[in-house]
């Protein structure tokens, strides 16, 4: 068996050797970057030897392929951001006209002077199901959606200075089922209701 000649100490490098070689080492990797490096890869030039090589020219055309490359990046996603919002903004608006547009059985209007109210009322069978839509033509009306018969009552909802409302009438009970609207304001409220859907009929109630 062959065993390989332990190296003397002499022969290994001291400590300041070593140092010397690891400074000797980053100057050269810092040297190499930054005439090198930094002119091939970003087309920066500090010491001007990337010009002489022709290598600052290389940096300035990656850097600009790279700048180029962002923007297609970035005008490609805010075209699918587009899209999207297009797309979300018809599916949105389909939805709503699908859920506002029904067949109108009945429409009534009247005009409300200030401080008078109005009710008009459905006779429904329970659960029948009303479709409507009202509005305060551009003002506003206080409202109490609400169904009564004898010696029961229920609210629906309510709401205090609205444009208008829309929405199902789903009836709790057999009886008339119906809206009281009054004027708050200080002028004149033209108030037009819209109704479809299943019930007997629609009537003034005062």
């Amino acid at each position: 068996m062959f065993n390989s000649k332990k190296p003397d100490l002499s022969d290994l490098p001291t400590t300041a050797q070593l140092v010397r070689s690891t400074i000797i080492a980053a100057i050269s990797a810092l040297v190499i970057l930054v005439t090198i490096v930094l002119p091939a890869e970003f087309g920066i030039d500090p010491t001007r030897i990337g010009s002489l090589l022709g290598l600052t020219e290389m940096g300035e055309i990656k850097e600009q392929l790279h700048h180029e490359a962002d923007e297609e990046r970035q005008l490609q996603q805010q075209k699918q951001s587009s899209v999207l919002d297009s797309l979300l903004g018809l599916v949105i608006s389909t939805a709503h006209a699908q859920e506002t547009s029904f067949e109108v059985r009945d429409r009534f209007s009247l005009t409300l002077t200030p401080g008078k109210g109005a009710e008009v009322k459905l006779v429904m069978k329970e659960g029948d199901v009303a479709v409507y839509r009202w509005t305060a033509g551009g003002s506003k009306l206080n409202y109490d959606l609400h169904g009564d018969t004898k010696g029961r009552l229920i609210r629906y909802q309510k709401g205090r200075g609205v444009p208008g409302d829309e929405g199902e009438l789903v009836a709790a009970f057999d009886g008339k089922h119906g809206w009281f609207w009054r004027n708050r304001t200080k002028s004149d409220v033209t108030m037009t209701l819209e109704v479809g859907g299943i019930y007997e009929k629609m009537e003034r109630v005062k």
